[in-house]
């Protein structure tokens, strides 16, 4: 399905878009989804003090905040890349560089399509605890909410994290995170030139795609010099 910008739903016109969905396809590129409409041309650097400045929304980090190696991931829900990366390689990094306070990870949503909107936005509508818990499951369960019924796949990922139906359909109306994420995806395009899905940027530094933890090590540790 080839969408644009201008495909993209904000507000309460999610909840009628995740009801009938398709899912998006990616490219022939092993470890890269790219942005539908946009050149395939990868992001370059960016400036280390630009790329830590906080949306509207404010960030969802991982590590200590004064960590030494900020890492920022721009990502969509609905890209295979992304979830496996984070089903892969992520789960080194935690563990080896997050969780011992090496490295703050920010996550910025991406959204591709209104699909990944409406996962993001209930990421987003959830208390801030249950944020990357929820988002953990949004990725392990990708090829299920992507294809089948996404309202009642959706519905049952966002009851984990204490949502009711009520609430549910209530943060699917809230334009304001909608164009909280929306305004997220822009910056990442327009600022730092981000097209594709997963873009990384480690104190700066671009790192494209499903990269392996030895390129994360890499730049980590040129980064701590």
């Amino acid at each position: 399905m080839k969408l644009n910008r201008r495909n993209m739903i904000a507000g309460s016109a999610v909840v009628a878009a995740i009801g009938t969905f398709s899912f998006l396809g990616n490219s022939n590129d092993p470890g890269v989804s790219f942005m539908p409409g946009v050149t395939s041309a990868h992001a370059a650097d960016a400036d280390p003090v630009a790329i830590l400045a906080a949306p509207a929304l404010g960030d969802r980090f991982l590590g200590k905040a004064d960590a030494p190696v900020t890492i920022v991931e721009y990502a969509s829900a609905t890209c295979v890349h992304c979830a496996n990366f984070h089903s892969g390689t992520f789960v080194a990094l935690k563990k080896d560089y997050i969780d011992t306070g090496k490295v703050r990870f920010i996550f910025r949503e991406f959204p591709f399509d209104d699909l990944a909107l409406a996962a993001f936005m209930l990421a987003r509508c959830a208390p801030e605890d249950k944020y990357f818990p929820m988002l953990d499951v949004i990725f392990e369960r990708q090829q299920t909410w992507t294809r089948n019924n996404p309202r009642d796949e959706l519905l049952k990922i966002a009851k984990l994290a204490g949502f009711t139906e009520e609430s549910f359909d209530k943060c699917l109306k809230n334009v304001d995170v909608a164009k909280g994420i929306s305004e997220i995806r822009d910056t990442g395009s327009k600022e730092f030139g981000v097209n594709s899905t997963p873009t990384f940027f480690i104190n700066g530094k671009i790192l494209s795609g499903n990269a392996p933890i030895e390129s994360f090590k890499k730049l980590i540790d040129a980064a701590q010099g």
